[in-house]
């Protein structure tokens, strides 16, 4: 029988768990490395899935007699970038399963791989015009949706603002340009008819506000360079033959004919600004993986820093007179917690204090701006969630949730995420 006492384990140290605190960042920053790898690919993916549903849109409006064969090279094209997509994953599969940080990123990710999968049973339905144009929007729409849905949750599980905020454009420039390319359809079924019902022209307006409200989140935080793309497509020539038809479209009645003959210009127009949002996406797309790069190796450098730093501290042995510490809370107040150093020397336990109060202040200010990043996601969900409580409640259509919601804040004078916000909370009395 042995009399040998089991092993005692060391008791962890302020050190340690300092470096486990920049090690727990860098793998937090190296998992956003693997996204900027994934992110262009579902840009790109969503692009071309656009672009067929606008040439699927024209063959089902003209009863299979256009774009033919305009259908079925952009079919291809989104086949090759659905590839590319899945080729992506597939390199960084294990980075993002072995470590995974958000479970609800994950879950998307899943969502988004289960409608691809019904990508061919919709095309197919396309061809044998089984299927109205509307109904196509509506599924090519859900699919864009759950791409887009992954680059919204890995902004939502960002912790670094300089991710954070490319990453909140991002998601906004792409919601824009998808509420863009359903005001293509929506438009060329208007304007191909040769008349636009009111429930079209609601439609139509309903989306503008959305890709409005969309690209003034947008513009609060892209990067210098990608707010100068945007104005340069505010500014286009093109913009004002937009509008114009715009107001064509919400003005007309169920006995005033636009002229069907303006169903061509609207598309070509249309198809021209959604291609230079793609230009200020994949500007936006840029920013967030030099950030990601920069930001992964600046924290590299640092815990190597304190990793030499550290050791070399603990060479210089420890001091038989415990040293007391003060250290800040993090609190904001005057006073803050106190320990003995334990055997630490004076010198030690300074230098390793000093670290902590840097890594401390360092965190708190990040996460003081990434604030208003957190506040606009935030705000999205919740409106998300109003809409369908609203749709839920009332037994009305998505686009007329929206209309009443914010027909809601104007009477109350209030913001549209304020609202939304009163909404949520009250739904279990609305229930």
């Amino acid at each position: 029988m042995s009399t040998k006492r089991d092993a005692v384990p060391d008791i962890p140290k302020a050190a340690d768990y300092l470096i486990a605190s920049k090690t727990c960042e860098l793998m937090s920053l190296q998992y956003f490395l693997q996204m900027g790898r994934l992110v262009p690919c579902i840009s790109s993916l969503v692009h071309g899935l656009q672009r067929e549903r606008g040439a699927s849109n024209v063959f089902l409006g003209s009863a299979g007699e256009t774009y033919v064969n305009e259908r079925q090279v952009l079919s291809e094209e989104s086949d090759r970038l659905r590839a590319e997509f899945e080729q992506a994953l597939a390199e960084i599969h294990q980075e993002l399963t072995g470590h995974p940080v958000s479970s609800r990123l994950l879950n998307q990710i899943a969502s988004a791989l289960h409608s691809l999968e019904g990508l061919g049973e919709l095309r197919r339905c396309v061809v044998a015009r089984k299927i109205t144009a509307e109904s196509a929007t509506q599924d090519y729409s859900c699919l864009i949706h759950h791409l887009i849905a992954v680059v919204f949750e890995a902004a939502d599980t960002a912790v670094d603002p300089t991710i954070a905020g490319p990453l909140v454009a991002m998601v906004h420039i792409m919601n824009g340009k998808e509420f863009c390319g359903q005001e293509r359809a929506v438009g060329s079924a208007g304007f191909s008819s040769g008349r636009f019902s009111r429930a079209l022209s609601q439609r139509m307006a309903h989306l503008c506000e959305a890709q409005e409200r969309c690209l003034e989140v947008f513009s609060n935080f892209a990067d210098a360079g990608s707010l100068a793309l945007w104005q340069e497509v505010c500014g286009h020539d093109r913009e004002s033959e937009i509008a114009r038809l715009r107001r064509l479209s919400l003005s007309v009645g169920s006995f005033k004919d636009p002229g069907s003959q303006l169903a061509d210009q609207w598309f070509k127009l249309m198809t021209e600004r959604i291609d230079a949002l793609k230009r200020v996406e994949d500007s936006v797309e840029g920013c967030f993986h030099a950030s990601c790069i920069e930001r992964f190796g600046d924290a590299r450098n640092s815990l190597a820093h304190q990793e030499t730093l550290i050791a070399s501290l603990d060479t210089e042995g420890a001091s038989t007179q415990p040293v007391l510490v003060l250290c800040d809370s993090g609190s904001g107040g005057n006073t803050g917690d106190a320990f003995s150093s334990g055997g630490v020397s004076q010198q030690t336990g300074r230098s390793i204090f000093d670290l902590v109060q840097e890594q401390t202040r360092r965190l708190r200010q990040m996460n003081d701006e990434l604030q208003s990043a957190r506040e606009a996601l935030e705000d999205r969900k919740t409106q998300e969630k109003a809409v369908l409580l609203l749709m839920q409640h009332r037994r009305i259509s998505n686009d007329e949730a929206h209309r009443v919601l914010r027909k809601l804040a104007m009477d109350q004078g209030k913001k549209l995420s304020d609202v939304a916000r009163a909404l949520v909370s009250m739904a279990d009395v609305l229930k």
